[in-house]
């Protein structure tokens, strides 16, 4: 008589059926030799000009690149989309954190490429001062408009940049523009520190707030107010519509108390809500109505030149900055006057003399 078999446990797995590679070798074999050749400065320049979303992000990796090797490479491909940039309109949006900034952006940018638009979005995040890493989550963010085939998302790192502009920002410019871009958006930190940075590389200025942060009536950070062309009170939705509305009245009051703008524009404010886009139209509007008096005073103009003249003196002092702590000879008298500083033996200001006299051939 046979044995009766022996019941299966639960706790027993059974032979499945293995599950098949999620992704092809071959293809894996491609990617990797595609990735192993590099384009030469003209066929970036190529595919840019053609609208190549992939030559547009391979360009703007290499002019972020610090590697001295690439310098050569990324001038060439930005020399040669030059003739074919500053033809959009460039709009910076800050404010401080939690205050909606990605998802305004992907409301204000589905509106634009809903009017036709090209949209090229700038995000800089921020980078983390010990491990000196960013999450890069804006795409992830805007995941409607990163599906947009009118729109491009580039997320970088802020790096040690005082203002959270990423270091190749402008240049990253010129590339969208020439790519066809007609509206680049640049969103910055917003941790609190200087916005010159973004405001001397973009035609309207937008500040993004919240009711009920507290800053309605504290001085509202005179600086940033400056130079803001427009607020925006965000999240103006359900229970926080009215709040809205009292925070508007309350920065239109502060708006008063600044000096009139060189450009003519008496800055406004708006309420919006990035969920249900009530008042993204009207932001947009308001824009626009920037430009039309901008250039039809010939503003437009004058502040294009003046942004010019300013990142010729910056890209100077990057330079030097780069070429000073990259010489070797440099690096170690750097570190021997570093610890004689440290130990009190010898004054910061002596031992930076050192240092740059060596730097000038002052001192052998």
């Amino acid at each position: 008589m046979d044995k009766p078999e022996k019941p299966i446990s639960a706790l027993n797995e059974r032979d499945g059926i293995a599950q098949p590679e999620s992704i092809s070798p071959q293809a894996i074999a491609h990617v990797t030799q595609l990735r192993k050749k590099q384009p030469s400065a003209e066929e970036l320049v190529k595919g840019i000009l053609n609208g190549n979303k992939t030559a547009l992000s391979r360009a703007i990796t290499l002019v972020e690149s610090t590697n001295p090797l690439h310098l050569e490479k990324a001038t060439a491909v930005i020399n040669s989309c030059l003739p074919y940039a500053n033809k959009s309109v460039r709009i910076g949006i800050t404010g401080v954190p939690g205050v909606g900034k990605s998802t305004f952006i992907e409301a204000f940018g589905k509106h634009l490429t809903g009017l036709g638009k090209k949209v090229a979005v700038l995000a800089v995040d921020p980078s983390s001062s010990l491990s000196h890493g960013s999450i890069l989550g804006d795409k992830t963010r805007m995941e409607e408009l990163v599906k947009d085939a009118d729109a491009y998302i580039r997320p970088s790192a802020s790096g040690d940049t005082l203002g959270g502009v990423a270091r190749k920002t402008r240049e990253a410019i010129i590339l969208c523009e020439a790519c066809g871009f007609d509206t680049i958006i640049i969103e910055t930190v917003g941790v609190g520190q200087s916005e010159t940075a973004v405001h001397s590389m973009v035609d309207f200025f937008l500040l993004l707030k919240i009711s009920g942060a507290g800053d309605e009536l504290q001085g509202i950070k005179r600086g940033i107010m400056e130079m803001a062309d427009l607020i925006v009170i965000n999240k103006a939705d359900g229970d926080n519509i009215k709040r809205a509305k009292l925070a508007k009245t309350e920065f239109n009051r502060a708006l008063h108390l600044f000096p009139p703008k060189a450009s003519g524009w008496q800055p406004k404010v708006t309420t919006c809500s990035s969920i249900t886009h009530d008042g993204i139209a009207e932001t947009w509007q308001t824009i626009s109505e920037y430009f039309d008096l901008a250039k039809a005073n010939d503003f437009f103009a004058f502040r294009r030149s003046e942004q010019n003249s300013y990142w010729l003196t910056e890209t100077i002092n990057e330079q030097l900055k780069a070429n000073f702590y990259s010489r070797e000879d440099i690096a170690t008298l750097l570190k021997q006057n570093k610890k004689a500083v440290q130990n009190n033996e010898l004054s910061p200001f002596a031992a930076a003399s050192i240092l740059l006299g060596r730097y000038f051939g002052l001192n052998g």
